[in-house]
């Protein structure tokens, strides 16, 4: 399984994280998050994938910034249309989905053609990294085969919850786990002896 630690802020930090290997690393160009990146990303190992979380920033803006950033991989995290998203084309695109305790799949229908994964996050005041799950078992009527990230408050306390998840049936296209807010030690910084610990027993 793969894993997404979003929210990087600090240079440092990032080196420590990119040390652990996870597979992408998130970085927010999002001015009124308290993860908010203005800097430059240092150089990572090539296999991490660099992803850019947007929420509904102008598509001149995130142009710039992919290519300021060498960005891998974009994150919508807002109400971007599929026609917005279909502007973006030359970039791998994350849609992100809210959801508390149900879900209207058909929400996903004008998607499945413009973007490449979706990503399901808990439903609150911000968008993400409110540090609670949503219902995870509303999934269990996913109906499309579009792989997806499983976000939302996922922290080393969970992991046994994930793994449980993870052998249901309905699991079959969760594309990878992604965490922030639960593995902070404040907004941006994280805490890579935990990070470490939940890696490891997420590849047991």
């Amino acid at each position: 399984m793969k894993l997404k630690v979003c929210g990087m802020k600090y240079e440092d930090n990032m080196k420590a994280v990119a040390a652990l290997q996870p597979d992408f690393m998130g970085f927010i160009f999002f001015d009124r998050s308290s993860r908010f990146f203005e800097s430059q990303i240092p150089q990572l190992p090539e296999s991490i994938k660099k992803v850019g979380v947007f929420v509904d920033a102008p598509v001149h803006e995130v142009k710039r910034l992919i290519k300021t950033h060498s960005l891998d991989m974009i994150q919508l995290h807002g109400k971007e249309s599929p026609e917005y998203c279909n502007e973006l084309y030359d970039v791998e695109i994350i849609k992100v989905f809210s959801i508390k305790d149900a879900f209207d799949f058909n929400t996903l229908i004008p998607y499945e053609t413009v973007c490449d994964f979706y990503l399901f996050d808990t439903k609150g005041q911000l968008p993400g990294g409110n540090g609670y799950s949503f219902n995870w078992n509303v999934l269990e009527d996913y109906p499309s085969t579009k792989p997806y990230f499983l976000s939302g408050g996922i922290g080393l306390n969970e992991i046994e919850n994930v793994k449980e998840f993870l052998k249901k049936p309905y699991s079959k296209y969760c594309y990878a786990i992604d965490v922030n807010s639960k593995f902070e030690l404040k907004p941006g910084l994280k805490n890579t002896d935990e990070l470490e610990k939940f890696r490891y027993e997420l590849q047991r």
